[in-house]
């Protein structure tokens, strides 16, 4: 999980409880699992017996940061993040200890609530004196910035991020006498222009720790998926979604993501690589990658009804499982699955199988088809085999809403009953 790493920094943190700090993105209510990685060097440095903190960048997050990115970031009022921040804050206490009085628990911070009132006057006299525009102009968020194609250049709202970042971690340093930061390898320049003003500013010394930027095996962009970003809101992405991400994976990202994104030992990753390696068709590391990761982000409960909605469409399943799913983990499953509006008066009244089939949902073709896919055994109903006598009723619907067609094993229908 190391990219970059400041000289003695091991050193430093062999001695007693340092306090270390990464930034967050509060643009948004929700964390995604692109931020996972951070989130999880903090929660190994808290176990490791640190103190970490948690920085929303409130006053950064009104700027933008110009670190890889080719346009500035849309700016949000005050309001949007406080809400945002105390979503993140949520969603980190899955992973951080905030709570217990331990000597290490963790810390929120918000940057915004030492910036606000930091006149532009006082903060160039105060801060801007002490890194030269030279410096600033070396590093390669910058200069990758300002060379990029296509882009009209870099505003100096933009060009003043790593002065304002720099600033959060000599004020970091001097409230929590916090002497790290860490982050993705794209922040090795705005963190080190820290290092720099706690050097200059604050007559100390800080260190820098960076993690390698994760990507996928086949060069896809780590953490999308074909409806965007993976959030670990559960209303954002489902955790059905979710856990289909890392089961996804691939073998040789599995072995990647197995020793990054779990807190499982060496010893326990190592057997079940081996294992994977010897049955790779039993999936095993997919599966423990998936169950670790969703039960730390949701909870055991929605690790257990993703793994029984993914056997419903991969597996053995009964009528009683597909009745098990709430409407949001249904409609994820049968993604893209054809569907057609039926009066739910007719669903009520009783349907029969043929007329389903065919006529009313125009899944089959023909009443005929509808007839010999029945001679043939091959429709079910919500998973259960049905003759030409079988009519649907309300008993069969699901969620009061939807009954579940099927021909053969991966030919699907949804019938949606309509008030």
């Amino acid at each position: 999980m190391i990219h970059d790493i400041m000289p003695d920094t091991e050193e430093h943190l062999m001695e007693t409880m340092r306090t270390a700090y990464i930034g967050f993105d509060p643009t948004a209510d929700s964390l995604h699992i692109g931020n996972l990685v951070p989130i999880m060097l903090l929660a190994f440095f808290q176990r490791c017996g640190h103190q970490p903190v948690a920085l929303v960048g409130g006053a950064t997050g009104m700027i933008g940061d110009p670190s890889g990115k080719s346009s500035e970031r849309n700016l949000l009022d005050e309001d949007s993040l406080r809400h945002n921040q105390e979503c993140v804050r949520q969603q980190l206490s899955q992973f951080l200890d905030f709570d217990s009085g331990a000597p290490n628990e963790a810390i929120m911070a918000n940057n915004y609530d030492w910036m606000k009132d930091f006149s532009f006057l006082d903060f160039i006299r105060d801060v801007g004196k002490h890194i030269t525009v030279n410096y600033m102009m070396a590093k390669d968020s910058v200069k990758n910035r300002i060379a990029g194609e296509g882009t009209d250049g870099m505003s100096f709202t933009e060009f003043t991020y790593q002065l304002v970042q720099g600033y959060d971690f000599l004020h970091l340093y001097k409230e929590y006498d916090c002497t790290l930061q860490m982050g993705g390898s794209d922040q090795w320049g705005n963190i080190t222009t820290g290092t720099e003003l706690i050097r200059r500013i604050g007559g100390g010394k800080g260190f820098a720790l960076t993690c390698p930027l994760i990507t996928k095996s086949d060069g896809s962009k780590f953490g999308k998926s074909e409806g965007g970003n993976i959030w670990l809101d559960a209303k954002r992405t489902s955790p059905y979604k979710f856990y289909q991400y890392w089961l996804n994976s691939s073998d040789e990202d599995a072995e990647k993501y197995i020793r990054i994104f779990t807190f499982l030992d060496q010893e326990t990753i190592e057997d079940l690589i081996k294992e994977h390696r010897e049955q790779p068709h039993m999936r095993l590391l997919q599966k423990k990658l998936a169950e670790e990761v969703t039960i730390t982000v949701h909870s055991e409960a929605d690790h257990e009804n993703a793994v029984k909605a993914s056997n419903i469409l991969f597996g053995r399943s009964t009528s009683d499982d597909l009745k098990g799913l709430d409407e949001e983990t249904f409609l994820d499953v049968f993604d893209g699955v054809p569907q057609a509006q039926l009066p739910l008066s007719e669903i009520v009244r009783g349907l029969d199988i043929i007329g389903a089939l065919a006529e009313k949902s125009g899944f089959l073709k023909s009443n005929g088809e509808a007839r010999r896919a029945l001679k043939e055994n091959s429709i079910s109903v919500n998973k259960e085999k049905v003759d030409e006598g079988y009519r649907i009723s309300q008993n069969d619907l699901i969620n009061q809403k939807f009954v579940l067609l099927q021909r053969g094993k991966k030919n699907y229908f949804i019938i949606k009953a309509v008030k």
